[in-house]
């Protein structure tokens, strides 16, 4: 499992002072750098190798600005060519926030899903979690 702290700038909220909708999206976008770096180490956005096919996103609790967040994130199911992202957002020990990605390994020449490759398989075990909720 990875981490990220995010520290909620006054422009992610909404006019209610709660964590925008918008700004999970984001937030979960960052906090799978690194699964990005195990398919692409390199990060080169010319020889992108996954695309996204999904993203839902549970609001499970209201979230504040002047407090940081904790984007935990992990691997669930792994396919023949795709992934799901597990992530969560934890606030002041509350999970605010639940989300599933799924990834697809990709090659844009040929507009087709291509196998993940077995060396990245086995880096993506070792952060498989549970798709129902992180570990703590």
């Amino acid at each position: 499992m990875f981490t990220l702290e995010i520290h909620p700038r006054f422009s992610d909220t909404d006019a209610l002072g709660h964590i925008s909708n918008t700004s999970l999206p984001v937030w979960f976008e960052q906090g799978r750098t690194p699964i990005f770096e195990i398919f692409h180490p390199s990060l080169d956005v010319k020889t992108w190798p996954l695309i996204l096919a999904r993203l839902e996103i549970d609001l499970l609790a209201q979230s504040y600005w002047h407090l940081p967040v904790e984007i935990r994130t992990g691997i669930g199911k792994i396919g023949n060519s795709s992934c799901h992202v597990v992530q969560e957002a934890w606030q002041n020990g509350t999970r605010v926030a639940r989300g599933v990605a799924v990834l697809i390994h990709f090659d844009y020449s040929t507009e087709r899903s291509v196998p993940i490759p077995e060396s990245v398989r086995r880096q993506l075990e070792c952060h498989r979690v549970s798709e129902e909720s992180l570990p703590a």
